[in-house]
Parts: structure tokens; C-alpha cells; sequence
């Protein structure tokens, strides 16, 4: 019960000064869940955001939903949820009952432009954790290199790619990788159990 409790009043945290969207949350998942509880690690962080990018719904709340489950079962997954929407939708519910046209104020907007700056860093941040554990040889390189290429082309030439085709394309990817670098390691693992029998058997 305690880890419950700990899920939606840590998400509550997150919930309450996450602007910018589910991509803005990723430096407050890292800071908060990652360096100061160490509840997950930052590579099953990233996965997370790549399964909640192909799932249906806003993507910050399926990853919310994804970690609360791996914590604590289907009662962490409601916890962290529940606690990540609470104060956006008092939020919410406040500004639609006593304000009209809320974004439109001046002030709201200057405001709002200077946070989208401080979320950019943020991100940037974050980006460059997630990097030293996602990009380790020359093959997750060029597999970076050329999603960004699809990434910054697409919708520019008549044609869109959607982002969850190429987390999917990049999955299969990865699978096709990894399952030559099992091989590769398994037949090393062969190889040097060959060489170890046949040198005892010399020695004998």
C-alpha cells in the first residue's frame, strides 16, 4: 500500500508541473524516478516511451500507466495514472469555469513562451542521458541517423510517416540485430568451450 501511495503522490509531483506534453515529462521521470528513487532504469524508461508512442491515448499517460504497472501491478498502474491527471484536471475544471478564452490573455502567452523554452532545454537534457545508453555501437548510429533523416523529411515531400511506424520499423530492427549479435555470441561461447576441452584433453 505504501509503494501505491508513493506512485500517486509522485505522479501528482509530475503531474502538476508537466507543460509541454508527454515528451516534456521524460526529464522530471529521470530526475524523480531514475536518479532519486531509483524505481526504474533509464533504458526501460526509453522503452516506455516507445510502447506509448504505438499505443492509443496521450502518450505521457500511457507511460505513466506502463511504469505504475512495473512498480506496483494494476493498483500502481491506477495510482501513478490517477495521480498524473489530479491536478491538470482541477486545473482544468478551474480555469473553464471562471475564465473565458483563458489562452488568449497576454500575459498567459508570454508566459506559456517562456516555458516552452525551459521545456526545450529540458528535453534537450534528458536526450543526451538517454543517449549514452541507447547509442553504443556503429549499427544503433546509423539506425539513429537514418530515422532522424525520415523524421525531419516527413510531410515534406507530399508523403508522412507516422512516428509509430517507425518506432515498430526500428523494433524489428533491433530484433534483427540483437538475434546476430546472440548468434555471433553463442558460436564465441562454443568456439572457446571447444578450445578449453580440447586443451585439457591435450593435457591429459
Amino acid at each position: 500500500m505504501n509503494k501505491v501511495l508513493d506512485l500517486y503522490w509522485t505522479f501528482l509531483k509530475i503531474g502538476a508541473v508537466n507543460f509541454g506534453g508527454g515528451y516534456a515529462m521524460l526529464p522530471l521521470l529521470q530526475r524523480e524516478l531514475t536518479e532519486n528513487r531509483h524505481w526504474i532504469e533509464d533504458e526501460k524508461l526509453t522503452d516506455y516511451y516507445a510502447v506509448g508512442q504505438c499505443t492509443p491515448g496521450p502518450i505521457a499517460m500511457n507511460v505513466s500507466t506502463f511504469i505504475g504497472h512495473d512498480i506496483a501491478g494494476v493498483p500502481g498502474a491506477l495510482a501513478a495514472t490517477m495521480g498524473f491527471i489530479t491536478v491538470p484536471f482541477v486545473i482544468i475544471i478551474i480555469i473553464s469555469s471562471f475564465l473565458q478564452n483563458f489562452a488568449t490573455y497576454p500575459l498567459v502567452q508570454h508566459a506559456f513562451a517562456g516555458i516552452r523554452v525551459c521545456v526545450c532545454v529540458l528535453i534537450f537534457q534528458a536526450v543526451q542521458k538517454l543517449w549514452k545508453g541507447a547509442i553504443k555501437e556503429k549499427k544503433s548510429l546509423v539506425l539513429y541517423v537514418c530515422i532522424l533523416f525520415l523524421t525531419l523529411f516527413s510531410g515534406k515531400f507530399g508523403f508522412s510517416i507516422p512516428k509509430a511506424f517507425l518506432v515498430v520499423a526500428a523494433g524489428i530492427v533491433g530484433v534483427v540485430f540483437f538475434k546476430s549479435k546472440i548468434i555471433e555470441s553463442e558460436e564465441d561461447n562454443n568456439y572457446n568451450s571447444d578450445n578449453k576441452a580440447n586443451n585439457e584433453g591435450g593435457e591429459k
